[in-house]
């Protein structure tokens, strides 16, 4: 039977904490992320903001001018992506991602769960300058609901 992990992502690094999740999603473990929004994103606030939006703007290359948007400006939906991207690209990669669920703040049914962090990826192993992925999403024009 899979072990269920909660994780708070308060003050974690946005890379180092998808790759962790990612190893213990191909593992077989089921993982819940909350405070999504609270996930730091190292670098100053101009080159984090200048690689979002220039990401942002990839819409289609079949037609880029008549499409919407593309991508998703949620905190929840950016870690997502992130895991995403760092599960391998096959049916055992997709079957990894659906064990993974993301929330913004912490949701009342899980209020009671022992969270765990990973020490690793925390933020205060980190020098430099950083952002919450909540500031960025607000950013790039995700209104909170």
């Amino acid at each position: 039977m899979p072990e269920v992990l909660y994780i708070d992502g308060s003050g974690l690094r946005l890379g180092r904490a998808a790759s962790k999740i990612a190893k213990h999603l191909m593992a077989g473990d089921k993982v819940v992320v909350v405070n999504v929004d609270k996930i730091a994103v190292s670098g100053d606030r101009d080159s984090v903001m200048s690689k979002y939006e220039r990401w942002m703007s990839i819409r289609t290359l079949k037609n880029p001018e008549e499409v919407g948007m593309k991508q998703h400006r949620s905190p929840d939906r950016l870690f997502h992506s992130a895991v995403k991207n760092m599960l391998p690209k096959t049916p055992s990669g997709k079957a990894a991602l659906k064990r993974l669920k993301v929330f913004i703040g912490t949701p009342g049914e899980f209020t009671n769960a022992q969270f765990h962090t990973i020490e690793e990826a925390h933020v205060k192993n980190l020098r430099g300058p950083y952002m919450e992925l909540g500031e960025v999403s607000k950013s790039l024009g995700w209104s909170v609901q």
